[in-house]
C-alpha cells in the first residue's frame, strides 16, 4: 500500500485552484471585451439611428414643403380656370 507523500495532495489541489482561477481570469478578460464591443456596435447603431431620424425628419419637412406647394398650384390653376370660363361665358 502507499501513501502519498504529506502535501502532495494539497499540492495538486492548490494546482487544480491556481488553473481555476487562471480559467476565470480569461473568462472575465472575454467578458470584458465582449462588453466593449457590444457597447461599441450599440453606439454606433444609437448613432446611425440619430441621423436616419434627422434623414426622416428632413424629409418629412421636404414631403410638407411639396404638398403646401401642390395646393398653391392648384389654387392658382382653378383661379385661371375661373378666368378662362368667365372669359367664355362673357
Amino acid at each position: 500500500m502507499s501513501m502519498t507523500a504529506p502535501g502532495s495532495a494539497d499540492a495538486i489541489s492548490l494546482d487544480a485552484l491556481e488553473e481555476r482561477i487562471r480559467q476565470a481570469i480569461q473568462l472575465v478578460a472575454r467578458l470584458r471585451q465582449e462588453k466593449q464591443a457590444a457597447l461599441a456596435e450599440r453606439d454606433a447603431a444609437l448613432r446611425e439611428a440619430a441621423q436616419e431620424k434627422q434623414r426622416a425628419d428632413k424629409l418629412a419637412e421636404e414631403l410638407e414643403a411639396l404638398r403646401e406647394e401642390r395646393r398653391q398650384v392648384r389654387a392658382r390653376i382653378e383661379k385661371l380656370l375661373g378666368q378662362i370660363d368667365a372669359l367664355a361665358g362673357g
